[in-house]
C-alpha cells in the first residue's frame, strides 16, 4: 500500500487566523475568554481550545455582561453585533475575510435595490450570517431544483452571492440554472468560493486519478470537508469522512494499493500524521506528497492583537 497526502490539505489562512485569533486573546486578556459557536468545525481545536480556557457557546444570553467574546470564522447576522453592542461586550472578530467579503456585497447590492440570492446550505453558521446582514428581499437556494420552485418580486434586479465552502462543480450548476432563468442575474465579480476550497478540491482530484480509495479527515459539521469527500466519490473513488484515525475501518484499505489523504480547512496537520501511522500499522510502506499548488496566502489579525503574536513568538526563541 502506498500512501498519497493532498496538498494543500488541511488549515486555509482564514482558519489559522482564527485561532490565534483565540489563543492571543486568551494570553493577552486571560482566561475565560468566550467564543459564540465553534471557531471552526473541528472538534480537535476546539477541545484544544477549551482546555486554554475558551468557554464556547451557541449564543450571546450564556456570555456574561462586559466579558470578552470572539465571533467564529464564519461570520454572524447584524443582530449578533447589534446584542453585543447592548449588552457592551466587548468583541473580538473572528469572521474570515473573504466571508467579509461576500457581507460587503450583499449589503452594497441590498442599497442599491436588488433582490438577493444567497447559494448555500441551510443551517450552516456562514449562511445564517450571511442571511442575517439584511432583513429582507433574500433568498436561499441549495440545489438547481431549488432555482425551478424560486419565486421573485423582481426578476429583472436580482443578485447573487456564494456560501464560500461550497463545491466549485455544485455552485457551477446552480449559476448557470439562475442565468438560464434569470438572464440579467448580476453576480460577483469573482467567484465566491474561497481559494483554499478551489485548491484542496483541485488536489482531490489529482488524488482521484492514482489512488483506490481516499480519507477526508475532518469533523461531519465541517462543510468543505463534505464537500471533498463527495468530490472523489463524484471522481469514483470510494471515500469516507474521518474525525480521526479512531474512525478507520480497516476493511475500506486492506486491499487498496494506494490510499489518498485529504483534510477539510479546520483538520489540523496532527490527525494527518496519526492516520499515516495507522496505515503504516496495516502495512503502508511509502509516503508521497501530491502537489498541486503551494499556498502563501495569510490574513492580518484584528488591530487589538496586531504586534502580540510577533511579540510572543520573540519571546519564545
Amino acid at each position: 500500500m502506498k500512501i498519497y497526502l493532498a496538498n494543500p490539505r488541511g488549515f486555509c489562512a482564514g482558519v489559522d487566523r482564527a485561532i490565534d485569533i483565540v489563543e492571543l486573546s486568551l494570553k493577552t486578556y486571560g482566561a475565560p475568554i468566550y467564543v459564540r459557536h465553534e471557531i471552526v468545525h473541528s472538534r480537535h481545536v476546539v477541545n484544544s481550545l477549551r482546555q486554554k480556557g475558551a468557554v464556547f457557546v451557541e449564543e450571546l444570553n450564556e456570555v456574561p455582561d462586559g466579558a470578552i467574546v470572539i465571533f467564529s470564522a464564519h461570520g454572524v447576522a447584524k443582530a449578533v453585533w447589534e446584542e453585543a453592542n447592548r449588552r457592551h461586550l466587548k468583541v473580538i472578530d473572528a469572521t474570515c475575510p473573504l466571508v467579509i467579503k461576500v457581507h460587503n456585497e450583499v449589503n452594497r447590492d441590498y442599497n442599491l435595490d436588488y433582490e438577493l440570492i444567497l447559494i448555500g446550505h441551510d443551517g450552516h453558521p456562514e449562511v445564517i450570517g450571511t442571511l442575517g446582514q439584511i432583513p429582507d428581499k433574500f433568498h436561499l437556494v441549495s440545489s438547481v431544483s431549488d432555482v425551478e420552485k424560486l419565486h421573485v418580486e423582481n426578476p429583472h434586479h436580482l443578485s447573487y452571492v456564494t456560501q464560500t465552502t461550497l463545491s466549485v462543480d455544485e455552485c457551477r450548476d446552480i449559476v448557470e440554472a439562475l442565468h438560464r432563468r434569470f438572464p440579467g442575474i448580476k453576480g460577483p465579480h469573482q467567484e465566491d468560493i474561497c481559494y483554499a476550497t478551489q485548491n484542496r478540491q483541485n488536489a482531490v482530484k489529482e488524488l482521484a486519478k492514482l489512488v483506490d480509495v481516499i480519507l477526508v479527515i475532518g469533523s461531519p459539521n465541517s462543510s468543505n470537508s463534505n464537500r471533498l469527500r463527495e468530490l472523489a466519490e463524484r471522481c469514483g473513488i470510494p471515500s469516507y469522512l474521518i474525525d480521526s484515525s479512531a474512525d478507520i475501518n480497516p476493511d475500506w484499505v486492506k486491499d487498496a494499493r494506494g490510499v489518498g489523504i485529504s483534510a477539510g480547512a479546520s483538520a489540523p496537520e496532527v490527525l494527518v500524521t496519526e492516520v499515516v501511522e495507522y496505515l503504516k500499522s496495516y502495512g503502508a510502506a511509502e509516503v508521497e506528497e501530491l502537489t498541486v499548488i503551494e499556498e502563501d496566502v495569510e490574513f492580518l489579525l484584528p488591530k487589538e492583537l496586531v504586534g502580540i503574536k510577533s511579540l510572543s513568538q520573540s519571546s519564545s526563541v
